[in-house]
């Protein structure tokens, strides 16, 4: 567990919670109106999508090395985000926070740079195209930490370059289960990535032992397949139309994935994204393995 944050090492930023998470509508119609403008200092701005308003922190307002930070709201929530998936494409928060609007993204984005809150990179993307992705910093995801509950995992850094590209993508894999869970009359509540998963799969072998292995599967909403317990891409908790919590296993198969790992992945009861343009091959590897599984395309 991570100390707490002290008044001394975050800005002034006030965060008001709405009733609930916004709705695609909701994030759609917030889009659209200007946000360009520089906050008064006592602004205040939306707490952000899949977490429990009324777990936001009490007393946001925090005062960092005589700095004080300004930002919008969707600058806010562009934070948030990155902390939520860890990387995230510069093209797609320019697209899904700020409705398309790149100029308007490039600006404060860049501003989130300068300001040691959000490191970006070049990665090699598809068919050899370079891909600009984003990730907090430490200092981004210490002050991320006084906006969102404490139960909201918040990860920073380019963890693993190799597939910074691959995680990037589980932020695209989020908008499309989050549009289907909505059709539905769902609302999205957190997000928990594989690091979070397996820590805690892990934690509990090490004290329940392996024979223990059907019972921690069961206590994380995991199966056991074979001797493994399989581990998702990416984990969503959501309320459904009628109330009920619920949440569904989502993993990200591409075109590596070799015949047996993606057995596993469907006896593990996962709901399969691919990469756009990569379902084809991979239902003809289902077919040769005889498995049935719904293939969904990012």
């Amino acid at each position: 567990m991570s100390r707490h944050t002290s008044p001394q090492e975050l800005d002034e930023i006030t965060v008001q919670a709405e009733n609930r998470p916004l709705s695609t509508e909701d994030r759609h119609a917030e889009s659209t109106r200007a946000v360009s403008r520089p906050g008064p200092p006592d602004e205040r701005v939306d707490g952000r999508d899949f977490s429990r308003p009324e777990a936001i922190s009490s007393d946001p307002r925090k005062v960092c090395r005589d700095r004080r930070y300004r930002f919008s709201d969707l600058a806010v929530r562009s934070l948030i985000e990155l902390g939520h998936f860890r990387v995230i494409a510069t093209h797609d928060l320019g697209l899904h926070v700020y409705g398309g609007r790149t100029d308007e993204a490039h600006a404060e984005l860049q501003d989130l740079v300068r300001n040691d809150l959000v490191r970006k990179g070049t990665f090699e993307g598809p068919e050899a195209s370079p891909r600009e992705l984003l990730t907090l910093t430490e200092r981004g995801q210490e002050l991320v930490r006084a906006l969102v509950p404490e139960d909201q995992e918040i990860h920073h850094g380019f963890f693993k370059p190799r597939e910074a590209n691959h995680d990037a993508d589980l932020y695209l894999l989020y908008q499309k289960e989050a549009a289907r869970i909505e059709k539905e009359g769902g609302r999205t509540l957190r997000v928990i990535l594989d690091y979070e998963l397996t820590r805690k799969v892990n934690r509990d072998l090490i004290h329940f032992g392996t024979d223990a292995r059907p019972e921690v599967a069961r206590r994380h909403g995991l199966r056991v397949v074979g001797t493994k317990i399989p581990i998702p891409d990416l984990r969503i908790e959501y309320e459904t139309g009628g109330g009920e919590r619920a949440s569904v296993n989502l993993e990200l198969v591409t075109e590596n994935y070799r015949g047996a790992t993606l057995a596993e992945k469907v006896r593990a009861g996962f709901s399969l994204y691919a990469p756009h343009g990569g379902t084809d091959y991979l239902r003809r590897v289902l077919d040769r393995q005889a498995l049935h599984a719904e293939l969904l395309s990012l």
